[in-house]
């Protein structure tokens, strides 16, 4: 029993010696500003980032993130840090998004580089190790970008996974294993897993249709066919139109000066259509005819699609119609479960955000009320004064007949 326990402790330190948090920023102070470089590419206005909780929060100083301030803008910001390889270990990609300002076109993700990047001419055509995060446009695109590099070519996720599309902040995650298989979370609950060979296309397919192969002319594959027995009625046949029996010739009809007169066109209720004979089983079908396959020949496997050899920095390079959107708590780690610990958190702060959302807009609502309310009063105070002005030579007021009666 002795010799399990240390063991299993063994193992559990080796667990945790080998857990590696290679990034982490969560822009508690203004240090952020002597880490993160923005772009200063030509020919590009950026946007200007700025430090703040947003209008709404859980807490003031711990929700501190990178805000989106101007409308119309792209925003180019990045930040180094000391390489790292993938190799053998999975990757984990997390930060929060925030769209405060209820985004109508935009992005909201991150890309992951490596250390050939430029960051003072970071762009939109700057090369990228991964793309991950969520970018929504109108009603028709709310998704979760999956972007990975291979071979000097990007590749999107053939899924579609949904982001989500509300105000408050949200927690993105990407695990990325050394067995090619990956998983998608958004605030800790898996949207999507699978296989990088089955959901991207890095690959050519394993099998094509033979091109030596082809169907057989007397392979027949109709489910059914016409009635050779089946005969057209003899009454079939009718005009799919026929002169409307109750039209009458108006009576100032000339034909000389209108020609002969003709009566109008009407549907034929007796119409029935082309015939055609009814369908039957096909006593010769074969069914459905499958082209064969066979291996591709440009086919090759590779087990190191997962790899990225040198991991270097992330950036967000976005575009955004209208501005607001909060980035925060950016990791970059080997261990899901550290990834899993930091985003706990998130149940919490959005409640914390509701909270003060709904407190706000009730005051706002309260402060709507009372505005309109003053206003409707100052209008009848105008009525009052308007009346009195208006009032004929001679002609009391109610004001001037209290008078008079005191008098």
């Amino acid at each position: 029993m002795r010799t399990f326990a240390v063991v299993l402790a063994a193992v559990l330190a080796v667990a945790a010696v080998s857990a590696e948090v290679y990034f982490e920023e969560g822009f508690k102070d203004d240090s952020w500003q002597k880490t993160w470089v923005q772009s200063e590419h030509k020919g590009v206005e950026y946007g200007k980032f700025v430090h703040t909780a947003g209008k709404f929060f859980n807490d003031a100083d711990a929700d501190k993130g990178l805000q989106t301030s101007q409308d119309a803008r792209f925003y180019a910001l990045s930040n180094k840090f000391t390489p790292f390889s993938n190799k053998d270990d999975t990757l984990v990609i997390q930060f929060s998004v925030k769209h405060e300002q209820n985004i109508d076109c935009g992005g909201g993700y991150l890309k992951v580089f490596d250390c050939s990047v430029d960051q003072k001419d970071l762009h939109g055509d700057t090369p990228y190790l991964m793309m991950f995060g969520p970018d929504i446009c109108g009603p028709g695109t709310k998704k979760v970008h999956v972007i990975f590099s291979y071979k000097g070519k990007n590749h999107l996720i053939n899924k579609d996974i949904r982001c989500k599309d509300d105000v408050f902040t949200h927690f993105y995650t990407l695990v990325v294993r050394a067995d090619n298989t990956y998983e998608v979370l958004i605030d800790n609950e898996k949207v999507e897993s699978g296989s990088l060979e089955d959901d991207w296309d890095f690959l050519p397919p394993k099998k094509v249709k033979d091109p030596e192969a082809k169907k057989p002319e007397e392979w027949d594959d109709r489910a059914t066919i016409p009635d050779p027995d089946d005969t057209k009625p003899e009454d079939w046949d009718k005009p799919e139109h026929i002169p409307d029996p109750d039209a009458t010739k108006p009576d100032d009809w000339d034909d000389e000066m209108d020609g002969e007169w003709e009566p109008p066109m009407i549907d034929n209720p007796e119409y029935k259509g082309e015939w055609k004979p009814k369908q039957v089983d096909n006593p010769a079908y074969k069914g459905v005819w499958v082209h064969p396959e066979i291996d591709n020949p440009e086919y090759t496997e590779d087990k190191s699609l997962y790899l990225r050899e040198e991991v270097c920095g992330v950036g967000i390079d976005v575009w955004q119609v209208k501005s607001g959107t909060i980035f925060d708590n950016f990791l970059v780690t080997n261990d899901l479960e550290v990834a899993k610990k930091a985003a706990a958190t998130v149940k919490e702060t959005q409640e914390g955000e509701k909270k003060v959302k709904d407190a706000q807009e009730a005051e706002e609502r309260k402060k709507a009320e009372e505005e309109a309310a003053a206003e409707e009063a100052a209008k009848d105070d105008e009525d009052e004064d308007d009346d009195e002005d208006n009032a004929l030579p001679g002609e009391a007021t109610e004001v001037e007949d209290e008078g008079h009666d005191e008098l």
